[in-house]
């Protein structure tokens, strides 16, 4: 299961790094982020590799 939230993190960044840079989608883009960012702290936290 972590391997997965690894990989959904991966594809968050992304598609926020991809929005920040062609589309002014607003502030989708930044939930994107945060998201990503609460995937890879979680797997942190739960004792994986980053």
């Amino acid at each position: 299961m972590g391997s997965i939230l690894y990989i959904i993190a991966v594809i968050l960044v992304i598609g926020w790094i991809f929005g920040a840079f062609v589309y002014s989608v607003g502030g989708l883009i930044h939930i994107l982020l945060v998201l990503a960012v609460i995937a890879v702290l979680f797997r942190v936290i739960s004792g994986g590799r980053v």
